[in-house]
């Protein structure tokens, strides 16, 4: 019968080498070392090693059984680690959020995971529908989007905010809305709704609509819509997030305003699930590094 213990030492006698060492590793006696290898080997009914004298190799099902004692014992433990809630650390995080927001927090949470082992980050991109859909039907266990959700099911929270950034190409010299209008719009996801809020704030008294201004393209995906602004194809209005993740961000510039529009980001969740403390954690961090890092560019 499958027995875990038979696995684990197989593990480490594989690692050691020797019998010896591994029955001194695991505080056995060697003889409980060279019975736990041959009830493994009855248990798979194959030969695991080839034995020469005092050595070993591994047999083809040898190695086979070793790739797959590890892959049990890590999943085990991301397992158990998974259970416990009050744990800051360690267990897995399923996380969505639209890719404005992922751009940065993704590689957050990508640092944090490489600094606790035993933090498992699953994230996902999608549209703040999709988060939705996917949090009521358990795929997620926590989504950031960037409108207010309304719905019998989702609990969602005020978190963050970023400021919404005027872009466009480097060596654009106009201020006025009929300049903006002259070059055109680069629209994406949230594209038009992001514009019309910080244009309507700014040149009140010009702005009707985003109907009045010539599209000049759309793309689904928000990292790329700088690309187009780059290469002067016209102006795009994205968050902040956006902007510091391009790689287009010297090809483009950000329009100094008087008044400030916020993209708004919330966190749901569904309604009375109680999410393990790591989230909170998670989340809290990634402010207080968005703080800091903004603060200076606040001070000028």
């Amino acid at each position: 019968m499958f027995n875990a213990h038979y696995f684990r030492t197989y593990i480490t006698l594989v690692e050691t080498g020797s019998f010896t060492r591994t029955a001194q590793r695991l505080e056995m006696t060697q003889p409980g070392v060279s019975q736990h290898i041959r009830k493994l080997e009855n248990y798979l009914g194959k030969p695991l090693l080839e034995r020469h004298g005092r050595t070993f190799t591994l047999t083809e099902t040898g190695r086979r059984a070793y790739d797959y004692a590890l892959k049990l014992f890590t999943e085990h433990e991301q397992f158990r680690h998974g259970l416990d809630d009050d744990s800051l650390d360690s267990g897995e995080c399923r996380i969505a959020s639209p890719g404005s927001v992922g751009l940065m927090l993704y590689p957050y949470l990508l640092g944090q995971q490489q600094m606790h082992p035993s933090l498992t980050v699953n994230y996902s991109f999608a549209f703040n529908h999709e988060i939705v859909g996917d949090l009521i039907e358990g795929r997620y266990d926590l989504g950031i989007v960037t409108e207010a959700v309304n719905h019998p099911e989702i609990n969602a929270e005020l978190w963050h905010a970023e400021p919404l950034c005027l872009v466009v190409p480097a060596d654009f010299t106009g201020t006025t809305l009929s300049e903006l209008m002259g070059i055109g719009f680069i629209n994406y996801y949230d594209g038009v709704n992001h514009a019309t809020a910080l244009l309507k704030a700014n040149y009140a008294d010009e702005f009707r609509s985003m109907a009045h201004f010539r599209q000049q393209g759309f793309t689904n995906e928000v990292s790329m819509v700088l690309d187009a602004v780059a290469r002067g194809l016209g102006f795009t209005v994205v968050s902040r997030l956006v902007l510091e993740t391009s790689p287009w961000q010297r090809q483009v510039k950000a329009l100094s305003l008087p008044n400030a529009v916020n993209e708004t980001l919330y966190v749901v969740r569904r309604r009375g699930a109680a999410l393990p403390k790591r989230y909170q954690k998670l989340l809290d961090g990634f402010q207080q590094q968005r703080l800091q890092e903004t603060a200076p560019a606040l001070l000028e």
